[in-house]
């Protein structure tokens, strides 16, 4: 008997749970304003999305999808990415889409059931991302590099899914196709170890969801998400060798879901809170402010000014977004078909006739 293949998974990190550095620092990191963007974004995502939860709470806008503790992956997206690239996330990635152009009413307009929310979706706004359902996106991405790649662009397309996505064959379907024809599109499972209700343990038996890029021909690997330099490094470098022509690439970067799935579900159903409170020494920002504030980079008073600056940028768009006066019923047609259906136009003119 002899082995016809072998295969590792590589784990990346710079700064553990207790912001002790782990490895050689990247040499990013030397630039002390590029971090502090991070750092910034990362606060004024958790400001925003703190915000975000009250308004549904209080019914001024449909469910939300939380993003608390998993802040580092979208802004490390974000932050690498560059202008021409395209973003094809699942509903976590604010912190990319805010660096992408996207402004915070237009996430709040999304989730609050106004068709103007879905404006970034359409070929008027190609900058700007669409927000689709889980793993459906990534025939879509493939698709798109595809097209890039036959235009002979210098694009990459970024993948975003969850670890629930990893079990659909709209996954594997798609990251064969990727490998197949060696497409420039780098996707990212982001592991918060919940698919909803299901943990990780329940949908997977792989050791590792980065090596499922592995059976597709692609490299995968792993990657602390809640350490924001690590994945701002990793993200990097696998853009870069996919900008090179190197094929695509895989991160599976671990974090974990300190939120409810949505503002519709509740966790304590079905999650220890034991677990929670563990898990939550680990988030992103203090992880990153302890660091800085062991460098001397930061103090109390950088911090009052930080929130406050943040608190006021979010007011002013929530102002906006509550300000905006609502569509009429009949919008709801409109991001339906390009060209609507017989029967459904019907329907929107019989809606138009009642109001």
């Amino acid at each position: 008997m002899s082995s016809v293949a072998s295969f590792e998974i590589a784990y990346h990190q710079y700064l553990d749970a207790s912001s002790q550095v782990t490895a050689p620092l990247p040499a990013f990191v030397d630039d002390k304003q590029s971090v502090l963007a991070l750092y910034k974004m990362m606060t004024l995502l958790r400001l925003f999305d703190t915000k975000a939860i009250a308004l549904q709470r209080t019914g001024r806008m449909g469910t939300y999808a939380s993003t608390l503790g998993q802040e580092a992956i979208g802004v490390a997206l974000g932050h690498v990415m560059q202008a021409q690239d395209i973003l094809a996330p699942a509903y976590r990635e604010y912190g990319a889409m805010l660096q992408r152009g996207v402004r915070m009413r237009d996430i709040l307009l999304y989730w609050g059931g106004d068709e103007r929310g879905m404006d970034y979706q359409g070929a008027a706004r190609e900058d700007l991302p669409i927000c689709v359902p889980i793993a459906s996106q990534v025939p879509q991405a493939v698709g798109v590099a595809y097209a890039i790649k036959l235009r002979g662009e210098a694009r990459v397309v970024v993948c975003v899914c969850g670890d629930g996505a990893t079990s659909k064959g709209d996954f594997y379907e798609g990251l064969n196709a990727a490998a197949l024809w060696q497409l420039p599109v780098l996707f990212v499972v982001n592991n918060n170890q919940w698919a909803i209700s299901v943990p990780r343990r329940h949908q997977s038996h792989a050791q590792t969801l980065a090596q499922k890029a592995i059976a597709a021909g692609m490299p995968g690997e792993q990657v602390d998400g809640n350490d924001v330099l690590a994945m701002t490094d990793r993200c990097s470098l696998a853009l870069q060798e996919i900008r090179d022509g190197a094929g695509p690439r895989l991160i599976e970067a671990l974090s974990y879901r300190l939120c409810d799935h949505t503002t519709a579900d509740d966790a304590q159903r079905y999650r220890n809170e034991n677990e929670v409170e563990q898990q939550r020494q680990a988030e992103p920002i203090a992880r990153l402010q302890n660091w800085m504030r062991q460098r001397g980079e930061w103090d109390d008073e950088r911090e009052q000014q930080l929130l406050q600056s943040c608190s006021e940028q979010i007011d002013v768009e929530v102002e906006e977004y509550l300000n905006m006066p609502a569509l009429p019923a009949t919008s709801m047609f409109d991001y339906l078909y390009q060209e609507l259906p017989a029967a459904l136009r019907a329907q929107q003119a019989e809606l138009k006739e009642r109001q």
